[in-house]
């Protein structure tokens, strides 16, 4: 899964990474969780003829998509995060597959590896050659009761690899930019035409860096979140397993 990211670059670094025109100045996000607004860029209006003007528009988005067809927010869950796997039939997704697609730029996420009955350590999982990151994104136009609108969205997630397998069993969807026109193109190529996009980062892409758990609260959006921590000793196992058990009954998730 993916429950919270980073952004640092500058809105002229994120803008050219894009691909485009520009950003409102914004500060620098290192704690980014939930429920808060995040940047995604989508496939903007088609071109004039002989326009060589950018054609990808930013927007921002409440990170927690609502699908259309919902009646109470309250009694449903925070869909801030979506399976690749059954997003093209799942009833929550499918529409803002086919029609919604973006892309969410980040500089890293975080993410927790469980040890037994402790709290998880947390690690700061960032580009291994630095720069930015964009994740696989999903939009959805919620209409409130009121008559109000409200642009919500999810990162599509997709089994981890090597680089993240043993920390989490999920990682977030990686758009490598040459395939941004492809995953962003919702006028010509159906959800099935970009289904290929929707796989693990490539080995070595990503680095882990574990952190203090000051990471853990919202409330702390500082740069002091990504310093390196102290990793402690694995915990022992709580009994010994007998001999000939199976394997799989250790599991940590």
């Amino acid at each position: 899964m993916c429950g919270r990211f980073a952004l640092a670059a500058t809105p002229n670094q994120t803008a050219a990474f894009l691909g485009l025109a520009e950003l409102e100045d914004f500060p620098a996000r290192y704690n980014i969780a939930p429920t808060q607004p995040v940047l995604m860029a989508t496939a903007g209006a088609p071109r004039a003829p002989g326009s060589n003007l950018p054609d990808r528009q930013p927007m921002l988005v409440r990170w927690g998509l609502i699908p259309t067809w919902v009646k109470d927010t309250r009694e449903f869950p925070l869909l801030f995060n979506a399976r690749s796997e059954g997003a093209i039939e799942k009833a929550s997704f499918k529409a803002a597959m086919r029609h919604r697609r973006a892309l969410v730029p980040a500089s890293g996420f975080y993410e927790w590896r469980q040890s037994g009955g402790k709290k998880g350590q947390p690690y700061w999982i960032r580009p291994r050659h630095g720069g930015l990151v964009a994740f696989a994104g999903l939009i959805e136009t919620y209409a409130e009761p009121g008559g109000s609108e409200m642009d919500t969205g999810a990162i599509l997630t997709v089994n981890a690899n090597a680089d993240i397998a043993h920390i989490h069993d999920r990682m977030p969807v990686v758009i490598d930019p040459g395939d941004f026109a492809r995953w962003l193109d919702c006028r010509t190529l159906e959800p099935r035409d970009v289904a290929d996009l929707l796989r693990p980062a490539q080995p070595d892409f990503f680095e882990a860096i574990p952190v203090s758990d000051l990471v853990n609260k919202v409330a702390n959006t500082g740069p002091e979140i990504q310093q390196r921590g102290e990793v402690g000793p694995e915990p022992e196992k709580t009994r010994r397993q007998k001999p000939g058990a199976d394997d799989s009954q250790m599991t940590l998730f």
